[in-house]
């Protein structure tokens, strides 16, 4: 097999060759791009699901259909202890430029400008201090207009949130279409943040106004939302992104091989989705392994048993490897015992599975190590902000990548 053909990607946000198995996601986005279209009402949309399931690339494939009905659009990647302003400011600039040729008033356009460098450049009145609040008040936002007063500008993020959407929302509504700002790693907005993303959300539903958030996160995004505010519960449409099933795990294999001319024998797709469990990223780094070690065509499930351990050294170093330096020894041991724990007896009693998705009960690790589970609080809250681990349910803990136990167990203590 000629390893320049080969079609498999596997890559942090990568496109892959064929995304199957997210046309209901497909379809569910267009109904609510032409519901907002048409001035019905609709609710902002959450992606959720464990790393590598491909929300990243579903999110920038959501984009490109806001795009392709002239839609503006910007996106950002929350991260932990970082402010929205600046990058929610940056989507929206990007949004803006893209309506902006269409508009029939530029002084509009220049309006919201100056609310939108207002609020990029307010630094909020409490809570930051020193010289990151003078680095932030110093950042041009590259925006040759000047700043405007006394919108977008309080200081407080819920008020100017709700006030630049507002403001974004009205350009659009001019050129009779809409601006959607897509929000990745969404678990990772600050408390204060979620609320006011959360109300600026409420507030933009009650008017009709043609401005969505697209957020994607980790299982507990949803519990995020509703511990910032209650409501949130029935503000989003919340969609969870899982493993594939086996008939779109072979279409993301078989598609994209029958364009090279090459196939697969049935044995092989059974074994490469019991290797890679349906995650898509797993699907792409076993496809890619299994066809550069394929002499010929078609493939075969003995080809498939001799790439698979270049697939899974691949694996280790790359995608779990990277993740468990960054955990502490303590923090490394909390999650040893998840991972022993997280091997469940089978339904028939007895036979002993890997439950890849178990939550396990914080009280059990505490019992397993011999502690109190307070004295276990920092370890765990640590490995939950690294993302390693999430709380799906008060008192349980889970990994947030899939296979990461039984990668765990494979390692030296």
């Amino acid at each position: 097999m000629d390893p320049v053909r080969n079609p498999y990607a596997p890559g942090a946000g990568q496109r892959p060759p064929e995304l199957a198995g997210r046309g209901r996601e497909l379809d569910v986005f267009d109904i609510v791009l032409e519901r907002i279209a048409r001035g019905r009402p609709e609710r902002s949309l959450m992606l959720t699901g464990l790393r590598g399931v491909g929300k990243t690339v579903l999110l920038n494939t959501l984009r490109s259909q806001a795009i392709n009905r002239l839609w503006g659009s910007g996106k950002i990647e929350a991260r932990p202890d970082q402010s929205l302003r600046r990058p929610v400011a940056a989507a929206l600039h990007m949004a803006v430029r893209e309506l902006a040729p269409r508009h029939r008033a530029p002084d509009r356009i220049d309006a919201f400008l100056g609310v939108l460098k207002a609020f990029a450049q307010r630094s909020a009145p409490t809570g930051r201090a020193g010289a990151a609040s003078k680095l932030r008040d110093r950042w041009q936002p590259g925006i040759d207009v000047p700043a405007a007063t006394g919108r977008a500008d309080s200081g407080d993020i819920e008020i100017d949130l709700v006030e630049l959407f507002s403001d974004a929302a009205a350009v659009a509504s001019d050129v009779g279409t809409g601006i959607a700002v897509f929000i990745d790693e969404m678990q990772d907005v600050g408390p204060e943040d979620v609320s006011a993303l959360c109300a600026a959300c409420h507030e933009l539903s009650q008017i009709g106004a043609p401005l969505i958030v697209v957020g994607a996160g980790l299982p507990h995004l949803p519990a995020v939302l509703s511990a910032a505010k209650s409501y949130s519960e029935r503000l989003f449409r919340y969609q969870r992104i899982d493993r594939l099933d086996r008939i779109a795990a072979d279409q993301a294999l078989c598609a994209p091989a029958e364009r090279e001319e090459v196939e697969y024998e049935q044995k092989a797709l059974d074994l490469l989705y019991e290797k890679s469990g349906g995650y898509p990223y797993f699907v792409q780094a076993y496809g890619k392994a299994t066809w550069d070690h394929a002499p010929r065509s078609p493939i075969t499930a003995a080809d498939v048993r001799v790439a698979a351990p270049e697939a899974e050294a691949e694996l280790a170093v790359g995608f779990f490897g990277s993740r468990f330096e960054r955990a502490t020894p303590a923090e490394r041991e909390y999650m040893r015992v998840m991972a022993t724990l997280s091997l469940v007896e089978g339904d028939s009693g007895g036979a002993v599975r890997d439950d890849m998705d178990a939550a396990v009960p914080t009280a059990e690790i505490a019992r397993a190590l011999g502690r109190k589970p307070a004295s276990l609080s920092p370890a765990r809250d640590a490995l939950i902000k690294k993302g390693l681990i999430y709380s799906g349910e008060r008192g349980t803990v889970a990994f947030t990548v899939p296979h990461f136990g039984r990668y765990l167990r494979t390692q030296p203590t």
